[in-house]
């Protein structure tokens, strides 16, 4: 394994997260999983690309490198559930986002194994991103975190029918000011993009961690559908007729960030 995260330190107030990109998986933890599981359909494919106009923006950008299989870095610590009485998925997920197993031997992992990934995969990566939110507050007065996913348009298990294109999250309009949110509501519905606002996925453990509105940290969740930017034939390869139509919409998004104030 070579670093647990890739960070581009920016000079602007707004930072982007990108948590469930990485596709490392250590050689002890591989040998353990199914063969699909090894294919880790679960992954925000290409996230970090859809992004990569950050550093002109000014803006931060950090992407873990470990998949989510080995720990995920948007669920609590200690794993209580963020959706009570949904399905959903835990801290070292046992299970894939459909239901199937994970391990070869179908079990959890087990408890002083969690304990050990969250030490050592899950702990640095927070404690990175809480120490950039704490640089940008410093020198600007706020703080703008973008925290970015993507998830098959379908799970069935996870949300009945097709996902929209564009679920914004903002814990129903606790993570940010009401005015940040209204205006990237205000571009996604120009946008020509099926979207949503605290819909089926209202933000997970960081939007919920960090944004703090009334310390002057504003966090927004942006859970998209991989139908408008992977191709259709079920690969997770890129399509780049979708991406020239998404990433514009996702750069206004920033710009209207870096535009406002608190």
């Amino acid at each position: 394994m070579t670093t647990l995260y890739d960070l581009h330190v920016g000079s602007a107030p707004l930072i982007f997260s990108v948590p469930h990109a990485g596709t490392e998986l250590p050689s002890d933890i591989a040998e353990r999983l199914t063969p699909h599981a090894k294919k880790l359909p679960d992954t925000d494919w290409h996230v970090e690309q859809l992004y990569d106009f950050a550093p002109g923006l000014g803006a931060t950008l950090i992407r873990a490198n470990v998949s989510r299989y080995v720990i995920d870095l948007n669920r609590p610590p200690q794993d209580e559930s963020l959706y009570p009485g949904q399905a959903t998925t835990g801290l070292c997920p046992p299970i894939e986002f459909d239901g199937t197993p994970i391990y070869k031997d179908g079990t959890e992992v087990p408890a002083e194994e969690v304990a050990r990934r969250r030490e050592t995969y899950w702990q640095p990566y927070h404690d990175r991103l809480a120490a950039e939110i704490d640089r940008v507050k410093t020198r600007h007065g706020h703080a703008l975190l973008f925290d970015c996913h993507s998830i098959a348009s379908r799970v069935p298990r996870l949300f009945p029918g097709t996902l929209p294109d564009l679920n914004l999250g903002t814990v129903h309009g606790t993570s940010c000011d009401g005015s940040l949110q209204d205006k990237i509501t205000s571009i996604m519905a120009k946008s020509g993009f099926g979207h949503v606002v605290n819909g089926r996925f209202v933000g997970g453990y960081i939007t919920r961690q960090y944004g703090k509105p009334s310390e002057n940290v504003h966090a927004v969740q942006m859970e998209k559908g991989q139908d408008c930017h992977l191709m259709d034939d079920g690969s997770n390869r890129l399509d780049p007729a979708k991406v020239a139509k998404l990433k514009p919409v996702l750069r206004r998004i920033a710009e209207a960030m870096l535009a406002w104030r608190p």
